[in-house]
């Protein structure tokens, strides 16, 4: 609900408020994103919805749209600690683009994490820019030197 939600109901909503406006949007139809499964056991999501569905993007100075393109935005993706470095974030990103794709979306975009060394876990909420290479998208902007801004065409 981060990049869903004004900064300020955010914290006001901080908690069970949260969870549950996320409960309704997908109890009304609004698959916020994808879970990475294996076997039963979830170790893997990725958010991924269209960019006006994230108003928080627009009043950031570094992700603010570079353009007016209609695109989909990947706004979170994390992995389980037992499955990171296994392909996990890359396969969820290609799952996101089809999922986009079969939605109408041409253009997915990410705002990865670039750090110049290793970043500390909490830091990556984003993804890492090398998951996001791996899944075919490519820097179109970077308003920050840790934070490029990938575009994955969708065919």
């Amino acid at each position: 609900m981060f990049w869903r939600l004004p900064r300020a109901t955010f914290v006001r909503q901080k908690g069970r408020d949260n969870r549950q406006a996320f409960r309704k949007l997908v109890q009304q139809g609004h698959p916020p994103g994808l879970i990475a499964y294996e076997g039963r056991a979830p170790v893997g999501w990725c958010a991924i919805a269209p960019r006006a569905d994230y108003p928080a993007l627009a009043r950031s100075r570094i992700l603010r749209p570079i353009d007016a393109e209609p695109v989909w935005s990947v706004s979170c993706l994390f992995v389980a600690r037992s499955h990171r470095r296994h392909g996990v974030s890359t396969r969820l990103l290609e799952a996101a683009a089809d999922f986009a794709r079969r939605r109408g979306g041409r253009i997915v975009e990410g705002y990865p994490v670039e750090p110049p060394g290793k970043a500390a876990d909490v830091f990556v909420w984003t993804g890492l820019a090398s998951a996001f290479r791996r899944a075919g998208f490519h820097e179109v902007a970077r308003r920050s030197t840790t934070r490029p801004i990938m575009r994955k065409e969708l065919r």
